[in-house]
């Protein structure tokens, strides 16, 4: 086996990669940019390298230092993570051309599959199901425009080097060909160093369904099985799943049979996703292949018991795989969940900054479902505009879907992050979807539940309780202290108070000490908590109402408490009556009118800036053009005017929120 292996990589799948490595006995080597100095996976490496300045192409996309640092250190083999330089076929040449194993697919299978428009081109010749489409590179917009006509909209611009959701766009009409070739362009180019484009046709309402398969250099090959990731926003997954709710024994049989027929094709002889895009009929076509280890490994993993970077180290090494497929079966069900630092309630704009508080839930096992996390982050550390946004996988496992689902909602609610926006209230909406439970899903899904964009979700009855019962006890508990720091205070606490959510007000009756009782005095019935696990400045509250735990995550306020549940979050008020008296009889606050300024949506890089002073501009036309993690946004007028005052220019640095354009 080897005895040391750089990992070339930064983040989680870093840290992921030297888990393996220490259980197995392997050293490993980590080279990071500037951005990663104190990384977490830096911390945990044997050795370190720095590469260069924090843009990927400055560091991470740099194939002679990579190898540079192999020798360096000594280091046998080379893993590339995901992204990057993990699908690039003349990199893994190079690694075989100076004495270096790179841990993944040999340079032929990645030549024949790793390439976009060639894996579709080899797929058509073995026979495979593919999704119409251009097949060959294209020159320019124009160019662009006439093959996605021909073909008929909608259709999907796609980075030939692409993945995880960079280098993708959905184009409707001849407008959005126009304008989305040259980003796709320009973000394959800054996140792969590869700028080919190549059209295909959309399917709508599709599901995206893929087959893990596992082949050594001795000609085995095998799949683990289906994931499916069809909860997508911008075409980067965000929840995924193993099992499919879909697939019935003879579709997954199919399905497998045709991802491993592919790959024996190429002789593939590491970890490999064939992807297909499905069908509500459970029919399928052929959509791509990702000659490495996806984001979404972990529920393979934790429905077959394999470790998938192990059985790449040891395919790599040129041992023979130890296991057939009749020896795989699937063991229960998982679920992964991305954490990512964007912000939800701004239509899911990046949101990078520093993890003031990074509390994620307990790992191990639990009642009724176990938990995974992976991450490569830690309290403190800094989410950074150079690299994606994922904070970390959250996975649940339990013996059924819905178990495994319950888990998930119950994880999300422990996850806690203070410092940067972040989409676990999202992902909890998800959960305790009646949609999302039942399993009829789609690559629309988020589009389809959410067209207006995620603003939280209204409390359900037992919400309310909750929040009403937190909110009772913790002004319960503040009175007390203030009791005690108050001398010559006498009498009892004051126990009759009015509890306002929204425009609803409870009159309740608080008593106890330890375990907290709240009498609804119009309801006939009284809230108990239980086993409370909070004390003054603690941001999260767990505790146990009606034989059920919950956590909430809880912040002092004006006369009370911000209080979230899950996707549901409110003011809780607790007042005297009297207070809730006049509080009637205040006025609504007014929100600022911001209908005349362009504000930059997320901290981020201004690419273009495409209007001028005085200039007239339509609704819908592209006022500039916003670079944040890898990914271009255009942002366009909201409505007629003329431009007033321009205050970015290209090249220039924004923070979220910032006055980019004023309108006269």
């Amino acid at each position: 086996m080897f005895s040391k292996i750089l990992i070339a990589n930064r983040g989680e799948i870093a840290v992921r990669v030297i888990k393996t490595c220490r259980r197995l006995g392997i050293a490993t080597v980590v080279v990071y940019s500037d951005a990663d100095a104190g990384s977490l996976a830096v911390e945990m490496a044997d050795e370190t390298v720095h590469i260069g300045a924090s843009p990927a192409a400055q560091s991470y996309l740099v194939a002679d230092k990579i190898i540079a640092a192999c020798k360096q250190t000594g280091a046998q083999a080379v893993h590339p993570g995901f992204g990057f330089l993990s699908e690039n076929a003349g990199f893994a040449q190079r690694c075989a051309d100076e004495g270096i194993v790179f841990i993944g697919p040999n340079p032929g299978a990645i030549q024949a599959m790793g390439d976009k428009i060639e894996s579709k081109k080899f797929a058509q010749a073995s026979g495979v199901s593919c999704v119409p489409g251009h097949i060959g590179e294209i020159a320019d917009s124009a160019q662009a425009v006439t093959i996605s006509e021909q073909i008929g909209y909608p259709v999907m611009i796609k980075a030939s080097a692409g993945g995880g959701g960079k280098g993708i766009r959905v184009a409707w009409n001849r407008k959005d060909v126009e304008e989305g070739f040259p980003a796709v362009r320009a973000e394959a180019k800054a996140s792969f160093g590869d700028d080919r484009i190549f059209i295909e046709k959309f399917i709508e309402s599709p599901r995206h369904i893929e087959i893990q398969v596992l082949g050594d250099k001795h000609g085995n090959v095998v799949h683990l099985f289906e994931r499916e990731c069809s909860i997508q926003r911008r075409n980067q997954k965000v929840i995924e799943e193993a099992p499919s709710p879909l697939l019935d024994e003879a579709t997954r049989a199919a399905m497998g049979a045709q991802a491993v027929a592919l790959a024996k094709a190429v002789n593939y002889d590491s970890a490999g996703t064939v992807e297909f895009v499905a069908g509500q009929d459970k029919s399928f076509f052929f959509l791509e292949m990702n000659t490495r280890l996806q984001v979404e490994h972990p529920v393979t993993e934790l429905i077959t018991g394999l470790d998938l970077v192990e059985q790449m180290i040891r395919s790599a090494y040129g041992e023979k795989m130890a296991f057939a497929q009749k020896d795989l079966k699937i063991n229960g069900w998982a679920i992964e969940s991305r954490i990512y630092a964007e912000d939800p309630y701004r239509k899911f704009l990046p949101s990078i900054g520093r993890l003031v508080r990074y509390d994620p839930p307990e790992e191990g096992q639990h009642e009724g479902y176990k938990i995974r996390n992976d991450a490569g982050v830690r309290e403190g550390d800094e989410i950074s505009m150079y690299y994606d946004p994922m904070i970390s996988k959250l996975c649940s496992w339990a013996p059924t879907r819905i178990a495994a689902i319950d888990g998930m909602g119950r994880a999300l609610e422990d996850f806690h992050i203070e410092g940067l926006g972040q989409n676990i209230p999202f992902l909890a909406a998800v959960m305790d979807e009646d949609r999302f439970r039942s399993g009829n899903l789609a690559t629309s899904y988020i589009k389809d539940e959410f067209p207006e964009g995620f603003h939280g979700t209204e409390a359900t009855a037992e919400q309310l309780d909750i929040l009403t019962a937190v909110g009772a006890a913790m002004q319960r508990v503040y009175a007390a202290r203030a009791r005690s720091y108050a001398s010559g205070l006498a009498g009892a606490p004051r126990e009759d108070w009015v509890v306002a959510i929204g425009h609803a007000k409870r009159r309740v009756k608080i008593g106890g000490e330890g375990d907290i009782a709240v009498e609804l005095l119009d309801e006939g019935r009284t809230l108990t908590l239980t086993d409370i696990d909070w004390r003054p400045g603690k941001p999260v509250f767990k505790a146990v109402l009606g034989g059920k735990a919950f956590t909430v995550q809880v912040a002092p306020a004006a006369e009370g408490f911000d209080i979230r549940h899950r996707a549901a979050k409110a003011r809780v008020l607790v007042l005297t009556p009297r207070s809730a008296e006049l509080h009637g009889k205040l006025p609504e606050k007014q929100a600022a009118d911001t209908s005349k300024l362009v504000l930059s949506p997320m901290p981020g890089l201004v690419v273009s800036m495409d209007v001028t002073a005085g200039q007239q501009v339509r609704e819908g036309e592209v006022v500039c053009v916003l670079e944040a993690m890898k990914m271009q946004n255009i942002i366009r007028a909201e409505r007629d005017g003329v431009v007033k005052a321009v205050n970015a220019k290209g090249g220039d640095p924004v923070a979220a929120d910032e006055v980019l354009v004023e309108f006269a």
